[in-house]
């Protein structure tokens, strides 16, 4: 009996099953000491960036630790000696890789930290991250052929060569990305902005991608667009470079109306809309500016003022409203389509 238990001990088998049993059993472990203490230190912590990076660590640190256990586990068996040096690259190649993410994934977690405090950026376009991750990767790639001796110069320039091919080939693809670098770096709009561009398409700017930037409108729909369309287009941004905006209302009244009397009752009425609707700016004094004898009316605007872009329609529609009951209250028209019609003799 002691002779089995001794040979079993000896056998390298046992040896590759123990070790990757006890990788498997240290794995179990530090993922309750990562999921039921340190998660519960970072929780009670101001930030929540060190919750961020814990959760980005855990899944790939535990994974790492089986891998090296069954990567020890294979060294220890002799039928394998003759393929060692293919084993060790094949575990180089999988933590560099594996070491790539989570470091791509953590500098994105503080790069997106930092631009959140950054007066311009709420969000981090994922642009943004994503060259952050190509970065890492690239670094990543140039230490695997330099573990494996491979000359770096040959492979940059057929990279040069074919670079350029691709280029050719990807023109508007390339045009695209480029262009995206281009709204990030100078800023005509920002992720969370409400813009209008000249085709007509307005919403609020969700991302900005590789190749075009997601607008979701008010109806809740996403458009995509091109970032070399949107570079080139003419941007209404009425998030810059505050969220307050004026709401500019047009109306009229018929020629036979007493403008001093339509004035007073007007401002009277824009003034309680500018106190009472929720989205408008309560300490906005409305304005009214009378600029046109029009074929029937004598045309005037009417400027509110509201808290945030898409407060205009609901403070546009109460004011409206509010008018439309006051001025019939005052006997106050608003004409209909007139034209004169005279006969020669």
């Amino acid at each position: 009996m002691a002779v089995g238990i001794e040979s079993l001990i000896q056998n390298e088998y046992f040896h590759f099953l123990l070790i990757l049993a006890s990788s498997l059993i240290l794995t179990k472990i530090i993922h309750f000491i990562l999921v039921k203490y340190v998660r519960g230190i970072a929780a009670r912590t101001k930030t929540d960036i060190d919750d961020a990076i814990l959760k980005i660590v855990t899944k790939p640190l535990c994974s790492f630790i089986i891998f090296a256990g069954f990567y020890f586990g294979l060294k220890s068996l002799s039928v394998l000696a003759p393929y060692s040096t293919k084993i060790d690259g094949i575990f180089f190649v999988v933590s560099a890789l594996l070491l790539s993410l989570i470091v791509s994934r953590i500098l994105g977690v503080l790069l997106s930290s930092w631009l959140k405090v950054q007066k311009k950026y709420e969000k981090m376009p994922k642009l943004i991250g994503n060259m952050v991750a190509i970065a890492i990767y690239l670094i990543a790639f140039l230490m695997i052929l330099d573990h494996f001796d491979r000359e770096i110069t040959p492979l940059v320039l057929s990279f040069g060569l074919g670079g350029l091919a691709i280029g050719l080939a990807l023109q508007n693809t390339l045009s695209n990305f480029f262009a995206g670098l281009h709204i990030i770096s100078d800023q005509p709009i920002n992720v969370g902005d409400y813009i209008e561009i000249e085709s007509g398409i307005s919403g609020y700017v969700e991302d900005i991608g590789w190749r075009s930037t997601r607008v979701r409108t008010l109806p809740n729909t996403l458009v995509i667009v091109p970032n070399s369309k949107l570079a080139e287009s003419v941007i209404i941004n009425n998030s810059l470079p505050v969220l307050e905006m004026s709401a500019v209302i047009q109306c009229g009244v018929a020629y036979e109306s007493d403008l001093e009397k339509v004035e007073k009752v007007t401002l009277d009425v824009a003034k309680k809309v500018q106190e009472t609707v929720p989205g408008a700016v309560k300490t906005f004094q409305p304005l009214m500016r009378y600029h046109t004898f029009g074929d029937s009316n004598i045309d005037f605007s009417i400027i509110l003022r509201v808290e945030e872009p898409v407060s205009k329609y609901v403070v546009t529609h109460e004011f409206i409203k509010a008018l439309k009951k006051r001025y019939d209250k005052e006997k106050i028209e608003i004409s209909w389509p007139v034209r004169k019609v005279y006969y020669a003799k």
